[in-house]
């Protein structure tokens, strides 16, 4: 039976949660998940449970914060002048908002608090700091 190995081409379905239980996603209901293992598409302990696998296995794994989204940043709260901010949009704390990067890439934000001058975004990914649980079962090797 064929084995996966870095540098396949392999299509999943999974489901991730956190260490409450709370689910943040899942391919349930849609097309499998299509990715090269070992390319860097997927985050680090996704990527590395892959290899070994066998068509129709299913595992569960565990990834730690810094092989998932990495730890929390402060260098990633952002102070944003408040004269950049259109007079007609109302922020509040806990508001989502999508900047662009020095590429001109959506990057979303988090309205953490609102002073006189600036707004102090969050852009950790939501996920940044958090233990996360895969459940994965290998579909396909293309």
């Amino acid at each position: 039976m064929q084995q996966v190995k870095e540098g396949d081409v392999v299509r999943v379905h999974y489901t991730g949660k956190l260490t409450s239980g709370e689910q943040f996603d899942s391919s349930a209901g849609r097309e499998p998940l299509e990715f090269t293992v070992g390319a860097g598409q997927m985050i680090k302990g996704f990527d590395a449970a892959l290899p070994g696998m066998n068509i129709g296995d299913k595992k569960t794994i565990n990834i730690a914060a810094e092989d998932g989204y990495g730890e929390r940043s402060e260098d990633a709260m952002i102070p944003f002048p408040k004269e950049n901010v259109p007079e007609d949009m109302k922020l509040e704390p806990g508001m989502t908002l999508t900047l662009s990067n020095q590429q001109g890439q959506p990057v979303p934000v988090v309205v953490v608090e609102i002073k006189d001058d600036v707004v102090i975004l969050d852009a950790n990914h939501f996920l940044a700091g958090q233990e996360l649980i895969f459940d994965i079962e290998l579909v396909e090797i293309v």
